[in-house]
């Protein structure tokens, strides 16, 4: 009888073209299968919580996968994957769990974070979008509280995606000053194709005043991408937090 375990893990998305398993390049997703098929010595194939782009990292990812054996040294088998994984992914732990979650569907929110820095900063490529103007944090704030209290956020989604809807409930959205720079959070129950990027690259046009909040009402209701900012580029998101139902964290 097959058994389904959890995987927690964080990953540099620097060097893989995002998470799910594409033709001719590489992939977390890839990387991980078989990374774990060689030490169970089974097939393995992992599904993750979502689908991270080109570039964008996780602090905090969960993928699970099912396997017609217990595995009883859970501890060591994340000891022999991390020894084969590249450096950029790293496994916190890996837990067993009932048949019936999915990293995905059971998934009760998602959080992320993007992350600028305002000087030329070597630290920090690959890692945080360098952007120098000043920006107006206050009205950017009243801009992320229209966000709490729309639902349709199809301005903010990439194009011909196959999503059923673009009905988000956003739960938390704050910018703040960092000592290098800003960072943008949110939290929401689901997110859309390119949407926290848009969403960065919108609000970052209020911060200098390039549109003012009735014209960033105007976006959201246009529900057209056109309309929106720019995507800011992948290396400053990170994907931060899932979180879940109580029942299944106590397990990991």
């Amino acid at each position: 009888m097959a058994r389904r375990y959890f995987i927690k893990l964080s990953y540099d998305g620097t060097p893989f073209h995002g998470w799910q398993i594409q033709k001719n390049a590489k992939s977390i997703q890839q990387t991980l299968n078989e990374a774990l098929s060689t030490i169970i010595r089974k097939e393995i194939y992992t599904v993750g919580c979502g689908r991270t782009d080109t570039g964008v990292h996780a602090l905090t990812f969960y993928a699970h996968f099912n396997v017609d054996a217990e595995i009883t040294e859970l501890e060591s088998l994340v000891f022999r994957a991390n020894c084969i994984l590249p450096k950029e992914i790293a496994i916190d732990s890996i837990f067993p769990v009932e048949d019936d979650w999915h990293t995905r569907f059971s998934a009760t929110s998602r959080s992320y974070i993007y992350l600028i820095h305002s000087a030329k900063d070597p630290f920090s490529v690959g890692r945080s979008y360098e952007f120098k103007d000043a920006l107006d944090i206050e009205t950017m704030q009243t801009g992320c509280a229209l966000l709490k209290v729309t639902k349709d956020f199809t301005s903010f989604s990439k194009l011909h995606s196959d999503t059923k809807n673009n009905l988000c409930d956003v739960q938390f959205a704050e910018w703040s000053k960092t000592e290098v720079g800003y960072q943008f959070k949110i939290t929401a129950n689901r997110f859309l194709r390119n949407m926290v990027r848009a969403l960065v690259g919108t609000t970052l046009e209020l911060g200098i005043h390039k549109i003012d909040l009735d014209q960033f009402q105007n976006i959201i209701d246009a529900k057209d991408r056109s309309a929106a900012g720019y995507s800011v580029p992948a290396h400053g998101l990170y994907l931060s937090d899932i979180t879940y139902p109580a029942e299944l964290s106590m397990n990991g």
